[in-house]
C-alpha cells in the first residue's frame, strides 16, 4: 500500500462511530494528493466484473471490427478510438459512452432542449455484446452512489455537514473505459512511457476500477514527485476533481495522476466521472470563502461541457481528425507500430 494513498474501509468511515484516527488519514490523503483507494464500498463484484468483462471482450475483437464501433460522426467521447503517440505506436485504446444515448433519450429523462443537445451524437453500443448497455447502467449507477458517499465523507472530514458540498441528485456523468496495450519499445526515454499526460479530472470527483499486472496509475506528490496506485480487485480509486477544489477553495487538492507503461503487460481501467447537474455554476462556497478574495474563478458545468470536444481537438486533436469532426464522419487513428 502507498503510504500516500490510503486504503479506507468506506463502510467504517461513514459509520457514526469512525475513528478520529481513520477520518485523520481521509482529511491528509484529501488535502495533499486528492486520491484515496475504498474497500467495502458496496459495490458488487458482479456488478464490476460484468462491466469489465464484457468491455474487455470488445477490447479483444479484431481491429477490423472494433472500427466498426467509432463514433459514426467522429465524435471523440463516444464509442471506441485510439491513439498513437508521436511515432505511430499504439498509447491507448478507449471506448466512451455518454450519460444518455441520444436526444429522445435526455427528453424521457427532462433534460432542456439546450442540454439535450450535448447528446445529438449518439452512444456507440457493440453489438456482439447485447448485455453490455445494461451492465454499464448498473456499473454507472453504483460507482455514483460511491461518489456520493465520498463527497459526503469529504464535507464529515471538513469538519462541516454532509450536505455542504452540493452535488445534488441531477449529476451529470460520463463514462470511460482506457485499454493500455503491451509496451514492447525498450529503448523508450521515461517520458515517452508515459501513456496518459499528467491531468487533474474536470470533474468534481471521479471513480475507478483499474485492473491488470501493473501499477500504471500514479498519483502527484504535493513535493511534485509521484507515487503508484497498487491494483486492489476490490478497491475503488476516488479522485478529487478540480470541481471539489473550487468548492472549498483549494482545501480538496485536486488528484494530479498519469499512467506509465508497464512493459509486456496489460492494464484496463474504467471510471465514471461525476459532476454536479449541467446548469451549476461552481464557486468557492461559503463555508470555505476566504474573506479577503478567492483564487478561483466560478466554472459553468454547462459551458465546460459545451465547448470540450472543440476545445479538446483544437489542443490535442491531429488535423485529420479535426477534419473528420467538422465534416460529420468517422476518425480511426492510423498505427505504423
Amino acid at each position: 500500500m502507498s503510504d500516500d494513498i490510503p486504503v479506507i474501509d468506506l463502510a467504517a468511515a461513514l459509520a457514526e462511530e469512525a475513528s478520529e484516527e481513520l477520518l485523520a488519514t481521509v482529511r491528509r490523503a484529501a488535502e495533499t494528493i486528492g486520491i484515496i483507494q475504498v474497500v467495502n464500498h458496496g459495490v458488487p463484484a458482479e456488478v464490476i466484473a460484468g462491466f469489465n468483462d464484457g468491455f474487455g471482450r470488445v477490447l479483444d475483437l479484431p481491429r477490423e471490427q472494433k472500427e466498426q464501433l467509432a463514433s459514426p460522426t467522429g465524435h471523440p467521447y463516444r464509442g471506441w478510438r485510439q491513439w498513437p503517440d508521436d511515432f505511430g505506436r499504439l498509447e491507448l485504446e478507449r471506448f466512451s459512452i455518454a450519460q444518455y444515448d441520444d436526444t429522445d433519450a435526455t427528453e424521457a429523462a427532462g433534460l432542456s432542449p439546450e442540454h439535450a443537445t450535448l447528446y445529438a451524437h449518439a452512444n456507440v453500443w457493440p453489438p456482439q455484446e447485447p448485455g453490455l448497455r445494461a451492465a454499464t447502467h448498473r456499473y454507472h449507477d453504483a460507482f455514483v452512489d460511491v461518489a456520493r458517499r465520498v463527497v459526503g465523507l469529504s464535507a464529515r472530514v471538513l469538519g462541516v455537514p454532509s450536505k455542504t458540498l452540493p452535488l445534488g441528485d441531477d449529476v451529470y456523468t460520463t463514462v470511460v473505459v482506457n485499454h493500455y496495450p503491451k509496451w514492447p519499445h525498450e529503448d523508450a526515454s521515461e517520458e515517452e512511457k508515459l501513456l496518459l499526460l499528467e491531468h487533474a479530472d474536470s470533474s468534481a470527483i471521479t471513480v475507478l476500477h483499474q485492473e491488470g499486472d501493473y501499477a500504471g496509475l500514479q498519483g502527484q506528490r504535493p513535493d511534485g514527485t509521484w507515487t503508484p496506485v497498487p491494483i486492489r480487485p476490490d478497491a475503488l480509486q476516488v479522485s478529487t476533481g478540480t470541481l471539489l477544489t473550487n468548492w472549498t477553495e483549494g482545501r480538496l487538492r485536486p488528484g494530479r495522476h498519469r499512467v506509465v507503461a508497464g512493459g509486456s503487460v496489460t492494464r484496463r481501467s474504467s471510471a465514471v466521472f461525476v459532476h454536479p447537474s449541467l446548469d451549476t455554476v461552481v464557486a468557492p462556497l461559503p463555508a470555505f470563502a476566504d474573506p479577503d478574495g478567492s483564487d478561483f474563478e466560478p466554472v459553468s458545468v454547462w459551458e465546460r461541457a459545451s465547448g470540450n470536444v472543440e476545445e479538446y481537438l483544437q489542443v490535442f486533436g491531429r488535423p485529420e481528425q479535426l477534419a473528420a469532426w467538422r465534416e460529420n464522419r468517422p476518425y480511426v487513428a492510423e498505427v505504423t507500430v
